[in-house]
């Protein structure tokens, strides 16, 4: 016996439906697929500029430690510089009587004296 014309009508068109249903449902899957590809790439790629980031940063970090000790040892040797300055201009002013200070107190040694006083409020501001 076999089955009517309509039922296998009836099953085909379900088998028919069944397809296009997995098909679609692969379809997705693929583009879901292509998207994990798409993000892992994205992943990876974010990987490689942190550390990129990172190393930029790690050498940016050390010169500017090497600055500030490169600027703490000049300024230093300018302190240094400047006081030794002061200590010869002072013995210079002793032996002279102080006579030229009187006659040129917009000098040299004056600018220095008078910047002996800024110079401790400034390096207290540091």
């Amino acid at each position: 016996m076999e089955p009517p014309a309509a039922d296998i009508e009836s099953a085909t068109r379900r088998l028919m439906s069944a397809l296009d249903a997995l098909e679609s449902a692969v379809e997705r899957r693929r583009e879901a697929d292509r998207d994990e590809d798409e993000l892992a790439t994205r992943i990876q790629a974010l990987g490689a500029d942190r550390s990129r980031l990172a190393d930029e940063l790690d050498t940016s970090l050390v010169k500017s430690r090497k600055l500030e000790r490169t600027n703490r040892e000049i300024a230093e040797r300018l302190d240094s510089a400047i006081g030794t300055i002061r200590a010869v201009l002072g013995a210079a002013e002793s032996a002279n009587g102080h006579a030229e200070e009187d006659d040129h107190p917009d000098g040299l040694a004056a600018a220095l004296m008078e910047d002996a006083d800024g110079d401790e409020e400034e390096d207290d501001e540091e």
